[in-house]
């Protein structure tokens, strides 16, 4: 697809910010290359002279694409095999240093993110995370000003509520992470309940295709015994522990012949992890293969 455009060419740009937003609006990679593929189709079947502001009209584009892709969507999920996650993706460490940034592409504002409607999250996104003004994200959903107002207020309320407490301490976060595959590594229960907060949940995501647990664990000694065990069964043979940055946060893959085949991602709290989520799913771990250059 890139080859047959130019470097003037608006969509390749534009083509970081594009996919930025329809991941953001979806939670999986392979839907927003899909809805990238789709708007780039769109904007060379028209005139683009007639085109004034090109970088709108794409961003108006995917957003829309990606709203009619997730209502469709919200109804597969829901009979989703346990727990559903967003897809992880590689990110740069200079995502990381933008807690800002970081945090609108963390794993944990992806999983508050679901619990908007499609609507609700388009207008959060547009108006919370890229800064358009209220009448520009009317224009681009063809709906009121006054009724985008209200979508905004509520759905930056909705998200706010529902948001994690974390720590934000690189160091600490490192030296967590490290320890975290040290005990995974060497099977330490006792280690790994140690960095495990009393309230800590694990979400893991397998869906119906892999190893994974049907509902959220609770508790220290359930969440660790549970990951102990998953890595001891004779297919996870071979595993290899690293620190990877995912979604703008530190976290770990579990490689496998030198491939990612499961992600851990975590809020930190209080020098304790708290919220743990385990993505296993092979058909979503595209973004683990990519590189760092899906998010920018």
């Amino acid at each position: 697809m890139v080859d047959r455009m130019s470097d003037q060419d608006p969509f390749l740009e534009h083509r970081r910010l594009l996919f930025a937003t329809a991941y953001r609006m979806l939670g999986t990679v392979t839907d927003a290359e899909d809805v990238l593929q789709d708007t780039w189709l769109k904007w060379h079947d028209i005139d683009q002279a007639t085109v004034t502001h090109p970088k709108a009209y794409l961003v108006r584009t995917v957003t829309n694409l990606s709203l009619n892709r997730l209502t469709s969507a919200r109804a597969t999920r829901e009979s989703y095999v346990g727990p559903w996650l967003p897809e992880p993706v590689l990110t740069s460490p200079d995502i990381a240093e933008d807690t800002e940034l970081a945090d609108t592409v963390s794993t944990a504002m992806l999983v508050v993110l679901e619990t908007l409607t499609p609507v609700e999250r388009a207008v959060f996104l547009l108006r919370e995370v890229f800064g358009y003004s209220h009448a520009e994200i009317a224009e681009a959903l063809d709906r009121s000003e006054a009724s985008v107002r209200q979508i905004a207020h509520r759905a930056k309320n909705h998200v706010h509520s529902r948001r994690p407490r974390f720590d934000t301490d690189k160091a600490a976060r490192a030296q967590v992470t490290a320890q975290f595959m040290a005990a995974c590594a060497g099977g330490d229960l006792n280690a790994l309940m140690d960095l495990l907060a009393p309230d800590v949940t694990c979400w893991s995501d397998g869906g119906g295709v892999v190893t994974a647990a049907r509902r959220p664990l609770h508790g220290p000694d359930h969440v660790a015994r549970w990951i102990l065990g998953v890595l001891a069964k004779p297919q996870s043979t071979g595993f290899e522990l690293t620190a990877a940055d995912i979604n703008g946060e530190l976290g770990a893959l579990a490689c496998f012949a030198g491939n990612p085949g499961a992600a851990f991602t975590f809020d930190l709290v209080d020098g304790r992890i708290q919220n743990l989520r385990f993505q296993v799913n092979p058909g979503k771990l595209a973004g683990l293969y990519q590189g760092t250059e899906l998010l920018g």
